[in-house]
This record gives C-alpha cells, sequence and structure tokens, in this order.
C-alpha cells in the first residue's frame, strides 16, 4: 500500500494507471474509519482495477461551533485498516496542499435543496463538500468513486457536481451500514454515552414505523411527520429534522419515490439517518 500526500504525486500515479489501462476507483473519507467505511472500500473493489482511499479532514465544511478541533485522527489505526483491505494508495494531503494560501477559495455553485435540511442546519456545509470533492477529483482522477448513502442529500450534492462539470466519474452509492440493533455506524456515535447508546437505535425505528405507516396509507405525510418527531423527542432526542421528501429533488412527496430523512441531537452527538420507502 502506497502513501501519497501532494496532489502531484496523486496525479503521476494515476497516470502511469491510466497508461497501463487500470480503472481506478476513489473512495474520498476524513479517516477515524469504521465498518461503514471499510464497506465502501469492499464496493470499491467490485469497480476497478485499483483503489485509491482519501484520509482528510477537510475544514471548510465545518461551521462555527462545530467540532473540526475534536474529530477524531486516528491515522495510525486507519493506515492499519486500509491495509488488510489491500488497498493500492491511501491519499493523504495536508490544508496546504488542498487549500493553498496563494490561491482563493471558490464556492462550487449548489442547487436550492442544498439550502434546507442539512443545509439549512448547517449553511456552509455543502459548499464545503462539494469544493473538496471537486479537488480530490482532481487529484486522484478516478472512474468511479463510492459514497456512502447515510449522508443522502450530500450524495445528491455530488451527483450534481459531476453533472455540472461534465466529469466523466461514475458515483456509486452504498447502502448504509447498520449495527445489529439498526444504528447506522457514524463517527460520531463513539461520543455516545452508554444510556444514550441504548436508545440510539430509537432514531432508525422512527424511520422504519414512518414507513409503514406510509404503505398503511390511513395517514397524510404531515400527520406521520409529526408523530415521528413527537416520538424520537419522547426518547431524549432533539430532532432537527423528520421529513418524507421525493428522493430525486428532495420536494415534495409524490405516491412512488420517497425517502424519508431525519436528523436529531441526542446530548452532543447529532444524528442522521435515513430509509427508503420505496
Amino acid at each position: 500500500m502506497k502513501i501519497i500526500n501532494t496532489i502531484t504525486d496523486m496525479q503521476a500515479w494515476s497516470h502511469a494507471c491510466q497508461k497501463a489501462k487500470q480503472s481506478i476507483t476513489f473512495v474520498p473519507t476524513m479517516g477515524n474509519l469504521h465498518e461503514g467505511h471499510l464497506a465502501l472500500v469492499d464496493c470499491a473493489k467490485e469497480q476497478a482495477d485499483k483503489v485509491v482511499v482519501s484520509i482528510y479532514v477537510n475544514p471548510t465544511q465545518f461551521g462555527e461551533n462545530e467540532d473540526f478541533d475534536k474529530y477524531p485522527r486516528t491515522e495510525q489505526q486507519d493506515l492499519e485498516k486500509l491495509q488488510q483491505k489491500q488497498v493500492d494508495v491511501v491519499f493523504m494531503p495536508d490544508s496546504a496542499e488542498m487549500y493553498p494560501p496563494s490561491k482563493a477559495v471558490d464556492c462550487i455553485a449548489l442547487p436550492d435543496y442544498t439550502k434546507e435540511l442539512e443545509g439549512q442546519a448547517r449553511p456552509d456545509h455543502f459548499c464545503g463538500v462539494a469544493t473538496i470533492v471537486k479537488k480530490l477529483f482532481d487529484a486522484v482522477q478516478p472512474e468511479h468513486a463510492i459514497f456512502g448513502e447515510k449522508d443522502f442529500q450530500q450524495c445528491m450534492v455530488v451527483k450534481n457536481m459531476v453533472v455540472e462539470y461534465g466529469l466523466n466519474i461514475g458515483i456509486h452509492i452504498a447502502p448504509i451500514v447498520r449495527d445489529g440493533d439498526g444504528l447506522a455506524k457514524s463517527s460520531r456515535n463513539q461520543y455516545l454515552t452508554s444510556a444514550q447508546r441504548k436508545v440510539a437505535p430509537t432514531l432508525y425505528q422512527s424511520l422504519r414505523d414512518a414507513r409503514q405507516k406510509i404503505l398503511t396509507g390511513t395517514l397524510s405525510y404531515s400527520e406521520i411527520e409529526s408523530q415521528s418527531i413527537e416520538f424520537i423527542n419522547k426518547n431524549s432526542f432533539e430532532v432537527d429534522y423528520f421529513v418524507i421528501r421525493d428522493a430525486t429533488t428532495l420536494g415534495a412527496p409524490g405516491a412512488k419515490n420517497r425517502v424519508i430523512l431525519v436528523a436529531a441531537k441526542l446530548g452532543i452527538p447529532r444524528l442522521l439517518d435515513n430509509l427508503r420507502v420505496d
């Protein structure tokens, strides 16, 4: 496994692969790897000849009063896990490499749906995500890239950016990886106390209950959303949003192609989850 720290060296490696007609799949991460990340690596190995994983904690996607400084850096453990997965390259740039002081940072234009849900809760988040993903794509130059469906709205932003810039990169969305009790794998789960961890699966339970109510068809979407928020809040959470939306546009839902999205704080950690209805 090769570790690369500069964009120039990363591009040179990718060009050598292209010259040898070897395809590349890319998995961008911020490190602190768990089973969910490693599942993305497994998906990546099915798509191409070579797998590149990045480890870079991107400051521009963190807002004020968020946990950038406290975000866990576990580089040695991450490298050991990726070595076991037989990853070809780990791209580990620093911020001076990704955001040179001599160059201004231009925010990539974003669609309107980024102004709500996660975009409303974290106003600069998607600008930072789109910007760093484009920079990483330019460095790695992959044919494919893998993202996790837990960050549903983020996946939509990346797909949109690829279309807007005419990038010839296949975006593959991997299913959410869950613990046995349904809690979606997340780096932020480690911040949960033992008591909070016991109630955390309530979030997934609320999604499943809401999905069943939708399929039964006796309640309106707004009634289901209100009941779900009440249920979650009664279980020690503070809900940011619980919404039923069209899975393609994030607009008002119709009778098909629906997704349920939720974000809620459980103490300090803010947990995300979603569930497709159909």
